[in-house]
């Protein structure tokens, strides 16, 4: 994992502010546009293969959906804006670089937007501190959060799980929550020489990365209950902090068919259900593609101005 890999360093002066060599600012110089050309092919790729008339058939047409969607989609961009507008005073043009940072996550591999959004913060000329403490510090912090909201998750499920025959192992189960369990002490025990970060400053981190996690939670639930009312909001927030647990369990195998077995034993409505979902992902697909492959074609000629 990444975390491990950026911590090792962590206790290292980070970043001095001396002259960089003529190959490493080289190497620096390169990282946004590599990335903005990976996520544009990558995007381009997912785009032939995404069913884009059976998502748009089953999408609401109501404004009060699309804006529903657009708080559960920019949720996660706007906590870190704020995060990063407190240590850095950033920019507005940084909620972009951090929507593509977003994306970059999902569409090529994970924490692949931390390094383009490093190569970001280098590049610009309003960020006078060195940015690789912060981001590694907000990574973490981001996972730490997660799983120590997955591990809350579990204790309030449990007697539900344990009710449940999902083809989960209890031994594989175990393993997972002990997984979960082990990285997240392991942040809190070895944290003087992870963080880089005043104390101050990563309470508020991990405050924002917790009102992320509920949030997306009920606007999660929120987006089910307008698309299928029939099932109460209740169980629908119950099925979205489930989706996160399971989701975030490792060494589950098919997480997808036990979340299904969630939903038909919890709601019920399996085709309904079934299609809810799909339509979701479906969007949330879309959403990444279409923007994955704008925000780099746009970058990239905005480059291109500029060099003009």
């Amino acid at each position: 994992m990444i975390e491990a890999a950026i911590a090792t360093s962590a206790a290292s002066p980070i970043e001095p502010p001396l002259a960089l060599a003529p190959g490493v600012a080289g190497w620096r110089r390169w990282i946004g546009p590599f990335i903005s050309m990976a996520v544009l092919v990558a995007a381009l790729s997912q785009l032939r293969g995404l069913p884009v008339h059976n998502v748009i058939a089953l999408v609401p047409h109501a404004l009060s959906f699309w804006l529903l969607f657009a708080a559960f989609y920019l949720a996660g961009p706007a906590s870190e804006w704020v995060i990063y507008r407190r240590l850095w005073r950033l920019p507005p043009s940084g909620f972009l670089a951090l929507m593509r940072k977003r994306i970059s996550n999902e569409i090529l591999l994970g924490y692949s937007g931390e390094l383009y959004f490093y190569g970001w913060a280098r590049r610009n000329a309003a960020i006078s501190a060195a940015p690789f403490g912060a981001i590694k510090d907000v990574a973490i912090l981001s996972a730490a959060v997660g799983n120590m909201a997955t591990l809350l998750l579990l204790a309030l499920a449990w007697p539900l799980l344990g009710s449940l025959h999902l083809g989960m192992s209890g031994r594989m189960l175990t393993v997972s929550i002990g997984t979960v369990a082990l990285s997240s002490l392991g942040t809190l025990f070895f944290r003087r020489s992870i963080f880089s970060l005043r104390r101050q400053d990563l309470q508020f981190i991990a405050m924002l990365h917790a009102l992320r996690v509920a949030a997306t939670l009920v606007l999660t639930a929120l987006l089910w209950t307008w698309v299928l009312p029939a099932a109460p909001l209740g169980w629908w927030l119950v099925l979205a902090t489930l989706s996160m647990l399971v989701s975030r369990l490792p060494f589950v195998p098919n997480k997808d068919i036990v979340f299904a077995g969630l939903v038909a034993f919890l709601i019920g409505h399996g085709a309904e259900t079934a299609s809810l979902l799909a339509m979701m992902a479906g969007l949330i697909l879309a959403t990444n593609v279409f923007l994955g492959a704008a925000l780099p074609l746009a970058e990239l000629l905005g480059a291109e101005r500029r060099a003009g």
